[in-house]
């Protein structure tokens, strides 16, 4: 999978047809914190509160002029995904399934809903709704949209085209990996428009599969993916974004539950934004690195900031979400 600037070009302007560029901030703040410039890329300004709103409109537009005979589009999410996907599709007069893990967040199931999905509860994690999303897709002659489409990853990178034409001379960004989108879209813009950056990649400690699977130089599945940074919640690895991000970055970092609680709070007292875990994860990387990258200009990814209000209480109270 490669993608020219204009290819970019193209679909950032298709995106723009339904929302305006986020925009991406060097806060002072943050510098005065971590030693560092820090530009802040924020995707919890979109209209679902998450990046992935990016590749709906993109993977909707594509299936709409390529299979206009399909009825709707099946698919499996923890709620940013499936809010980027039912929004596209109904908007374009298509029906949307979207399957849950049991215990999904309680909030971006309503947002869902609010969408217009159709939302059905299945299985104990991600993985497990996926595979029932791809069963349903098949009998009921819906498409699946997978985690990882060349038509998905080609709408998100449009962040990184944003945040790398804006500020072309970053040395590194930290991106948080979940099926691989992101980390993905933010390599291929990189390469595309001829920057310089690092990539980092961020997972969770309770869900490592992705820096797992770059140790091994082969796919490695964990057996469970508990965290509540659960953008991140995914225990098997996609092979197609593997092949993107294991010779694009330029190395994975794995955060805890309690560095990512840390790094909501430094969000909100330092700049007044909300995240949620994945989105707060790429800081809890910079927290890590902090003597690294002293005196560098860094960016971070907020992917998202669509956070349950109990779990936002804990967090500011100065706990860790339990799940």
């Amino acid at each position: 999978m490669n993608f020219t600037a204009q290819d970019l070009r193209a679909a950032a302007d298709l995106v723009y047809t339904q929302m305006p560029p986020t925009p991406q901030y060097a806060w002072p703040q943050l510098a005065e914190r971590f030693g560092c410039e820090v530009w802040v890329k924020h995707e919890n300004h979109t209209p679902t509160g998450a990046f992935k709103i990016r590749g709906g409109i993109t993977f909707i537009d594509w299936l709409r002029r390529t299979h206009p005979e399909i009825p709707g589009i099946c698919t499996a999410t923890r709620g940013n995904h499936g809010q980027s996907q039912a929004r596209a599709a109904v908007a374009a007069g298509l029906t949307a399934k979207i399957y849950v893990p049991r215990g999904n967040s309680v909030e971006k199931n309503l947002a869902m809903r609010a969408f217009g999905a159709e939302l059905i509860e299945h299985g104990d994690d991600f993985d497990e709704a996926r595979e029932e999303a791809f069963r349903t897709a098949e009998a009921e002659g819906l498409m699946i949209v997978p985690p990882f489409h060349t038509q998905l990853v080609r709408g998100v990178a449009t962040y990184a085209y944003e945040l790398l034409t804006a500020v072309p001379d970053l040395d590194t960004i930290y991106v948080p990996i979940g099926c691989g989108s992101g980390i993905c879209g933010t390599i291929l813009a990189r390469d595309a428009l001829g920057a310089k950056a690092e990539v980092v990649g961020v997972v969770s400690e309770n869900a490592q599969t992705a820096k797992l699977s770059v140790e091994a130089g082969a796919l490695v599945e964990t057996p469970s993916a508990r965290t509540f940074a659960d953008g991140m919640a995914v225990r098997v690895p996609v092979a197609e974004a593997f092949e993107i991000y294991s010779k694009g970055a330029a190395r994975i970092l794995s955060v805890s539950d309690t560095e990512v609680a840390e790094a909501i709070r430094i969000y909100y007292r330092d700049i007044h934004n909300l995240a949620e875990g994945a989105g707060a994860a790429p800081l809890a990387a910079l927290m890590q690195e902090r003597e690294r990258m002293r005196g560098r200009k860094v960016a971070v990814i907020l992917c998202g900031g669509n956070i349950d209000t109990d779990w936002f209480l804990t967090v500011m109270n100065g706990g860790v979400p339990s799940v």
